[in-house]
């Protein structure tokens, strides 16, 4: 099984920096969660493909019911996206994939998906049109599309002349992005912007490698390093220095301060009394 493709959720846009410095959209694509709801062969379909699901639909009608039970899933895949492959050999309907065995840093790669819609818009904003002169009395001329046709030959507008018309809400591929990084929890950071609003459903296909892939810049963390507790050592003195402490005579007791000038007295008069007698 070659399967370069995988179906994304659209989460977010932001910006980063590279290596470098330089700095870069990147674009949010979650694609954790692909599960292969069905292999077709070419002897039984007369082509090879895998249908891809993602996402989980709560209240599914009873027909994706069983056949998400008819692969082997536990619930039924919101999204469905079928992908061609050169060989089915090794599929196996149930299986989930693993984003890092499809997709890694420096991969280039198209973004299919919906556009956003923009409604009904004019020729300036849905085309460029450069519009018409602003001076000598044309205020009501600015943004008109001008002139649509030619005369007797062919007599009428032909068809896919740009005019105004809805815009937008139109299948869109974004070609040559490039992956920056796969996260752990299975995000694409991808260089560029891809179609559609946020959580919308993209398609993601694999077309290369660019050989000058620059990494994404992240800061290092310096961990404070534990310092090891040295443990106490304990030195034993001499024999001769102990017994010459040993021989040291205890210190008598000091007589006790009195605390008062009363107290001083008493004792100055009781030691007199005890020298008369």
């Amino acid at each position: 099984m070659q399967l370069t493709s995988l179906i994304g959720k659209k989460l977010y846009q932001k910006q980063g920096f590279l290596q470098d410095g330089t700095r870069v959209p990147l674009s949010g694509v979650r694609v954790f969660g692909n599960v292969i709801a069905q292999v077709k062969s070419a002897d039984k379909e007369g082509y090879n493909a895998i249908q891809l699901g993602i996402e989980t639909k709560k209240k599914a009608r009873k027909s994706l019911v069983n056949h998400s039970k008819k692969a082997g899933l536990e619930n039924t895949p919101a999204f469905l996206r079928e992908i061609r492959v050169d060989d089915v050999t090794d599929a196996t309907a149930g299986t989930q994939i693993n984003p890092a065995d499809i997709f890694a840093p420096g991969d280039a790669i198209d973004v299919t998906g919906i556009s956003k819609g923009k409604g009904f818009a004019g020729g300036v904003k849905r085309y460029h049109f450069k519009g018409g002169p602003r001076t000598h009395g044309q205020s009501d001329r600015e943004r008109a599309p001008g002139s649509i046709g030619q005369t007797t030959t062919p007599g009428r507008v032909y068809k896919g002349k740009r005019m105004a018309g809805r815009m937008g809400q139109e299948t869109v591929t974004v070609k040559n992005l490039e992956v920056i990084e796969v996260t752990s929890d299975g995000i694409l950071l991808i260089k560029g912007l891809v179609p559609g609003s946020v959580n919308s459903i993209v398609v993601i296909r694999k077309m290369g490698t660019n050989k000058k892939f620059v990494p994404l810049y992240s800061e290092a963390v310096d961990e404070p390093v534990a310092e090891p507790v040295a443990a106490e050592t304990v030195v034993e003195a001499p024999a001769e220095v102990k017994e010459e402490v040993s021989e040291v005579p205890a210190m008598q007791d000091e007589p006790a301060v009195p605390a008062t000038v009363e107290e001083a007295q008493k004792e100055e008069k009781t030691g007199d009394e005890n020298a008369n007698s």
